[in-house]
């Protein structure tokens, strides 16, 4: 039978691999370890799971025990400052995934509108082009044509079909110039 009130006893146990030594040091040391995990991290759900990591650490790691360096409660002592910063990390880490996503939803909300701003625009200026150019240019933003598709979907010759492109996004670069600048 094993005196659990002896440290030296069950430390020597436990590194044995005496179940009994286990429940002893868990018996002995749990509060410990809780008061200490909870004190570091603040939330009893994550002390508890950091105090069942420790001893289950522990009885996994008991052949790396030795008492001639310490005694056993210190040395669960030691596995728990290195299951709390474990935990400690981990919740950084979960903090930064959840502000890169938060950050990436906020970025992806601006580019959806100025991209509807955008296309508000480019609507605007193609309504104000005369009825040929608007018919070449609306071939090409919302048709998605060649040059060449468009010449022979609209009879005009190549040339031309590639005036009206260059002239027409001309003044959509001026007025976005013009509209960027203003809104700085």
């Amino acid at each position: 039978m094993l005196d659990i009130d002896d440290d030296a006893a069950i430390g020597l146990a436990f590194r044995a691999g005496d179940e009994e030594a286990i429940a002893a040091a868990y018996t002995r040391w749990s509060s410990l370890v809780y008061t200490l995990a909870v004190r570091a991290l603040g939330i009893a759900a994550d002390a508890e799971d950091v105090t069942q990591q420790v001893f289950v650490s522990a009885w996994q790691g008991r052949a790396n025990f030795d008492p001639e360096r310490g005694p056993l409660p210190a040395w669960i002592v030691g596995i728990t400052r290195h299951r709390i910063a474990d935990a400690l990390a981990a919740r950084t880490r979960s903090l930064r995934i959840v502000e890169s996503s938060e950050s990436v939803a906020r970025v992806q909300e601006q580019s959806v509108e100025v991209d509807v701003a955008e296309r508000l625009m480019i609507a605007d200026e193609l309504a104000r082009l005369d009825p040929v150019p608007r018919e070449v240019m609306a071939l090409a933003f919302y048709g998605d044509m060649t040059h060449t598709e468009i010449a022979d979907s609209t009879g005009l010759p190549l040339g031309t079909v590639k005036s009206h492109i260059r002239r027409s996004l001309g003044r959509l670069r001026t007025r976005m110039e013009v509209d960027d600048s203003a809104s700085r």
